[in-house]
């Protein structure tokens, strides 16, 4: 019925004789494909009236006129009614709307067939001619409408992100809004501007049977920034391929030979891409919502995020490079690594190390990724501390939002507080109700000695061999791996050592079948007159050494008859990171008395905490009053807060556990390949790989310094760590993937097929 009645209106209003008419595509208009029975195509696109509609409509069709004054049949014509209009106002009893006839352009679209290298030249030639004729064109209707299609209005889309479903997508689409808000808004303004087509998509762009590139659909012209017009095409252009900068340098070298890019504008190419794709997947989302039918407004889904995740991978100056190489000018500058390192040893002490026998530069980063200075992307399977991820958008987001309001101490009340430390409180039994905010995991370990003192009344500390417990004078006096060390101050007298349950390095007896309740049982007859046990539940330092069975609890027992207090330092292993468990302790089916947390906590933001029970607390409490300046500030609360939130909305614990079981099969799959992996272990995402001389068990510490260097020239971050420094270690953000997983032991594959 429908039909029939567009057919009347055609022909009485347009003078057509339609022979068919067939619904084709359209996003937010109705489109037809109609032929006339003189066989003429035309397409017919029919609109809601409302003054805004109308406005545009006349707009377009003006900008279609101006185009094609010199006769181009690049572009669509509008078609004149039999008033001499280009469009026609339809009155029915209940409905009235806007209908434009334009003339068909045949021809194969671009998404249609796999381009050649001259066919994106032609495009980029095209473009930029286009863009070019448009140059000195004018329209006020188009110049003061406000598109959220359009680059510069970006953040239009913002309402669109609840839409996105899933939690993991939408933090990149996030990230890629902070880092247009943060690197493309302040200087949006000082960048040429025009009226540009703004959708030269692949549905939008086609060839004709001559070769010739044309383009359709000006529904979405604006005027904007300049440079929009090629960072849309290049998006379109290369987002189905697996390296998307080939297709995308191939149209932007021949558009740059039409309009020459200023500097400016090629830096920002990388993120005007991303924008646009952003826009993209925004719209999917909002279209799938509350028209799931509409497959049109679906089409670029799939390609956009996966360019989206390629983007996230590479850094903005690895694009701006390769863009500046194919418009042959210089790359970007940047100092040697010999004057980085001059002028950072100019004021820090020899004390303090780098990473690797080629130090890096870092410059930025996203998730499980860090960028160099040169561009270069490196996979992060090392740092602990970006627990949810490098430079997360809602910790960014939460620090920049609160420190802009409130920043203070806990002498006063403020909401923070109590909203992050009883959210915090929840992951812990009841018995553990008291937190003291303090600014890292070293400051917490020091409180925490200082508290077991206090309440116990005993006067020594109970530590494992290779235990690290923070940089403080008490956290080192605690901390065997550094009072121990060659270099070190040497054992205090309040301290008690006990060795460290290594079961793949036992001093027992392999034949001895409960190694843990051997351990346990010798250390607790060094117990006495000791105010505090303190253990990682893996220890970190001491090589990604999980504590065995029954160790914990037979240790526990024993330290609680004397008086004392059990603290797990959880500053590594914490926050979902082992995966079957949110804390270490966990695993060994114990609960402390006292619990250090650190590192993870805050994201990369300074923030550390004691847990501890209420009759601890008031014990504490009777001495003087504890306060820390910065521990606990409303910041810091809304960075933890933050974390809290992400591990849980996006499931990273699951995550941890997921990928950490891959990882380590993989892992013990190259045990069984290569003979000097002497033993894997860990949990979740905190793993150790220890290097063994291949003829013994005996630490191979010049191999394992092999890998980490070679893994570090392949791009992968790992540690060392351990007493022989000889476990190559790796804890990465708990958003790595099973693909990150692949890469590794590749890279491991390879190198360590020459050591055989």
């Amino acid at each position: 019925m429908e039909t029939l009645q567009l057919k009347k209106n055609i022909s009485s209003l347009f003078g057509l004789q339609v022979s068919t008419i067939k619904k084709i595509s359209g996003y937010e208009n109705e489109n037809y494909l109609i032929k006339s029975k003189d066989k003429s195509k035309y397409i017919l696109k029919k609109y809601n009236y409302s003054k805004e509609n109308l406005s545009i409509i006349q707009a377009e069709n003006d900008c279609l006129k101006y185009l094609n004054k010199n006769f181009n049949s690049s572009y669509p014509k509008p078609i004149y009614s039999l008033n001499k209009n280009c469009y026609e106002i339809i009155k029915s009893s209940n409905h009235k709307y806007i209908i434009r006839i334009l003339s068909y352009i045949e021809g194969i679209f671009l998404g249609e067939f796999n381009p050649t290298k001259n066919n994106l030249k032609e495009i980029g030639y095209f473009i930029g001619n286009l863009n070019k004729q448009l140059k000195n064109y004018s329209n006020e209707s188009i110049s003061s409408r406000k598109l959220h299609w359009d680059i510069q209005n970006l953040n239009l889309n913002k309402k669109y992100l609840k839409y996105i479903s899933d939690p993991s997508d939408r933090k990149i689409v996030l990230f890629f809004f902070q880092q247009f808000n943060e690197f493309v808004s302040p200087i949006l303004n000082e960048l040429r501007t025009s009226i540009i087509h703004n959708d030269t998509n692949e549905w939008n762009i086609l060839f004709q049977k001559n070769k010739k590139v044309s383009i359709i659909d000006f529904g979405d012209l604006a005027k904007t920034q300049l440079v929009n017009e090629i960072a849309t095409a290049m998006t379109y252009v290369s987002y189905t391929q697996e390296n998307p900068l080939e297709n995308a340098s191939i149209i932007l070298k021949s558009y740059n030979e039409v309009i020459k890019l200023t500097d400016i504008e090629i830096s920002l190419l990388y993120y005007l891409m991303a924008a646009k794709l952003c826009i993209s997947v925004c719209n999917s989302a909002y279209s799938k919502n509350i028209n799931p039918s509409n497959k049109y407004a679906l089409i670029s889904e799939k390609n956009a995020w996966k360019m989206l995740r390629y983007l996230v991978k590479i850094s903005p100056e690895y694009v701006e490079n390769s863009f500046r190489i194919v418009l042959n000018k210089k790359k970007k500058k940047f100092k040697k690594i010999k004057t980085y390192l001059k002028e950072r040893n100019s004021i820090l002490s020899d004390i303090f190390s780098v990473s690797y026998n080629k130090p890096i530069v870092f410059e930025s980063s996203a998730f499980q990724y860090m960028f160099d200075i040169e561009g270069n992307s490196f996979l992060d399977a090392y740092n602990n501390i970006p627990i949810v991820g490098h430079a997360h958008p809602k910790v960014n987001d939460a620090i920049s939002k609160q420190i802009k309001k409130l920043n203070t101490n806990t002498r006063y009340i403020y909401d923070k507080l109590y909203e992050y430390g009883n959210k915090l409180l929840k992951k812990f039994p009841k018995k553990l109700n008291k937190i003291y905010f303090v600014n890292s995991g070293s400051e917490a370990s020091d409180l925490a000695i200082k508290i077991a003192l206090s309440h116990s009344k005993n006067k020594k500390i109970m530590v494992i061999e290779n235990g690290y417990h923070g940089h403080t004078q008490r956290g080192t006096d605690i901390s065997h791996y550094k009072y121990n060390n060659k270099k070190g101050q040497g054992s205090k007298d309040y301290i008690e050592e006990v060795p460290m349950p290594n079961t793949y390095r036992s001093i027992y007896p392999k034949s001895e079948k409960k190694i843990g309740k051997r351990y346990a049982e010798d250390a607790s007859k060094k117990i006495n007159d000791i105010a505090a046990f303190i253990s990682e539940p893996i220890l970190g330092c001491g090589g990604q050494v999980p504590l065995p069975n029954d160790y914990l609890k037979i240790i526990y027992k024993n330290i609680r008859k004397k008086g004392g207090v059990c603290i797990s330092d959880e500053v590594q292993t914490g926050f979902g990171r082992l995966g079957n468990y949110f804390w270490g302790y966990e695993m060994h089916n114990v609960i402390p008395d006292i619990i250090i947390l650190g590192k993870a906590m805050g994201n990369g933001h300074p923030i550390g905490a004691v847990i501890t029970t209420d009759i601890i607390a008031k014990s504490f409490g009777k001495g003087v009053e504890f306060f820390s300046s910065f521990g606990g500030n409303p910041v810091s609360c809304s960075a933890g807060l933050a974390v809290l939130d992400i591990i849980e909305e996006e499931k990273l614990q699951e995550n941890a556990k997921n990928v950490g079981k891959y990882y380590l099969e993989k892992l013990n799959i190259l045990k069984k390949k290569f003979n000097c992996i002497g033993d894997v272990r860990g949990s979740g995402l905190f793993i150790g790989i220890e290097i063994i001389n291949k003829d013994s068990k005996k630490p191979n510490t010049p191999l394992a310094q092999k890998i980490k260097n070679e893994l570090r020239q392949k791009r992968i971050l790992v540690g060392t760590d351990g007493p022989y420094n000889n476990v190559i270690k790796s804890k990465p953000p708990i958003c790595f993937s099973k693909e990150n997983v692949d890469e590794i032991i590749s890279s491991l594959n390879v190198i360590l097929q020459k050591y055989r």
